[in-house]
């Protein structure tokens, strides 16, 4: 046994609990709700940031080139994705990965809107999105 084992116990830390999320206001057309559990604004986490989307039926944000990658779970309706490369309708129980320089506008068209969290690494942050300048269609 090495001397500095004797102190691994004492380095150890609690998990942390995260009360509550933080609500962020989203980009779009018409209002849509974002709750940051773990990120820059409520967890100050750089590395991560993980959030619970509500968007709205026709809602639709600016495109984006991020420097992140985004994981998107949907648990309600149907996210649609589209690229330079063409248009993916992710529906409950499914997944996609953006990756960072890839052009990407999100939108939910159908009715109902859609609910689905989004984790993306590095944390989400205003200055690596990099929105288009206005809402194409």
């Amino acid at each position: 046994m090495y001397p500095c084992t004797a102190l691994i116990p004492f380095l150890k830390t609690m998990p942390t609990l995260i009360p509550r999320p933080t609500r962020i206001e989203a980009a779009g057309n018409k209002p849509k709700s974002i709750e940051e559990h773990v990120g820059l604004l409520n967890t100050a986490t750089a590395n991560v940031s993980i959030a619970h989307m509500r968007s709205p039926e026709g809602w639709q944000e600016p495109g984006q080139t991020p420097e992140f990658e985004e994981y998107s779970v949907v648990l309600r309706g149907v996210l649609c994705v589209e690229s330079k490369s063409g248009k993916l309708e992710v529906t409950v129980g499914q997944s996609v990965i953006t990756h960072p320089g890839e052009w990407v506008r999100y939108s939910t068209p159908y009715p109902g809107g859609a609910e689905y969290i989004a984790i993306c690494v590095p944390a989400f942050s205003p200055p690596t999105v990099h929105r288009d300048p206005s809402m194409t269609g």
